[in-house]
């Protein structure tokens, strides 16, 4: 089952950076990425995001 994000944090360890993600019922997991990583994660949710603003524009015409 999913569960729900809650708060996250990233911060830079050395080379690479720390993600802290946590739910809403408290459980946090972390995660080590590189830049690279990051910079493609960035990438799936402006494209995510851009899909779906473009779906609204089509809804409120």
């Amino acid at each position: 089952m999913a569960r729900t994000l809650a708060h996250f944090t990233i911060t830079e360890s050395g080379d690479d950076y720390l993600l802290h993600i946590e739910d809403e019922a408290g459980e946090t997991i972390e995660i080590t990425a590189t830049y690279d990583q990051l910079d493609l994660l960035v990438e799936a949710i402006d494209a995510h995001l851009d899909e779906d603003a473009e779906e609204m524009d089509e809804v409120e015409e």
